[in-house]
């Protein structure tokens, strides 16, 4: 009696196998295949970041009579954010350029499952998680919730019309979340797990660092939260989609919300 054959790879309707579909937790990238970036990397950036933001905040607000940070208006504060990007794209692309490229090395890269799973967990956070956490911080520190949204209500004050809400939105919504997660969970907390570090310290660090480099006291602690359950996505599944998507939920959350109560 003949052998049955091995199975196959399922094939779709047109007769082409179909691709082999991934868990979301796709396992921890390799770092013995990352090439030749660290932290030196990491301090660059930021560094360069600062300067870029410095000189082109004087330039420019001597240029437009900008005579405090209250009177730049939400343009202004679209422009003056590009250089600080600058300096973060500048290392990443620096760092990439010594392995295989920003995608492969900082895990670049998206299933389709990250855009629920990572959207979903952001507003949780934002709507759930934090108001949670902030009820007995806010109460120990004599504190309320319009001195913790005090920064973006701000902020959302310069958005002045239908252009300034678009300019935040894609400000806030889209362009933070993509820099800032190459830069923290990609290049950072990479750099951190090449230098030996345990994964949860690394991203515990990481998410340090980056609510740190808000400067922001009393919203280090959400931040914090937030960058811990990003370093934990993006460490699991070896991809920078879900922290991306959860970033962009928990931003574009806050954003809505401001446009809501303005």
């Amino acid at each position: 009696m003949p052998e049955s054959p091995e199975p196959g790879p399922p094939v779709g309707p047109d007769g082409v196998p179909a691709p082999a579909r991934r868990p979301f937790f796709a396992g921890p990238a390799d770092p013995s295949a990352w090439g030749p970036w660290g932290l030196g990397d990491v301090g660059a950036g930021i560094l360069a970041s600062q300067f870029l933001a410095a000189v082109c905040t004087v330039v420019a607000m001597g240029l437009a009579g900008w005579t405090s940070a209250e009177d730049v208006p939400m343009w202004g504060l679209a422009l003056l954010q590009l250089p600080l990007w600058a300096g973060w794209v500048g290392a990443l692309v620096v760092a990439g350029r010594k392995g295989d490229g920003v995608v492969a090395e900082f895990g670049f890269r998206a299933e389709w499952i990250d855009v629920p799973v990572g959207l979903a967990l952001g507003v949780a956070l934002q709507l759930v998680v934090l108001p949670l956490l902030y009820l007995p911080v806010l109460a120990l520190l004599g504190k309320d919730n319009e001195d913790l949204s005090e920064p973006a209500k701000e902020l959302a004050g310069r958005a002045n019309g239908g252009t300034g809400w678009l300019l935040l939105l894609l400000l806030v919504g889209i362009g933070a979340p993509v820099v800032e997660e190459l830069f923290y969970r990609g290049l950072l907390q990479r750099a951190l797990l090449k230098r030996g570090l345990p994964a949860w310290a690394s991203v515990v660090l990481g998410a340090a660092v980056f609510a740190a480099m808000h400067l922001e006291a009393l919203q280090f602690l959400g931040l914090f939260v937030f960058g811990l359950v990003a370093g934990v996505l993006a460490h699991r599944t070896g991809r920078l989609g879900p922290s991306v998507a959860a970033h962009v939920g928990f931003n574009v959350t806050t954003v809505v919300t401001l446009w809501l109560t303005r």
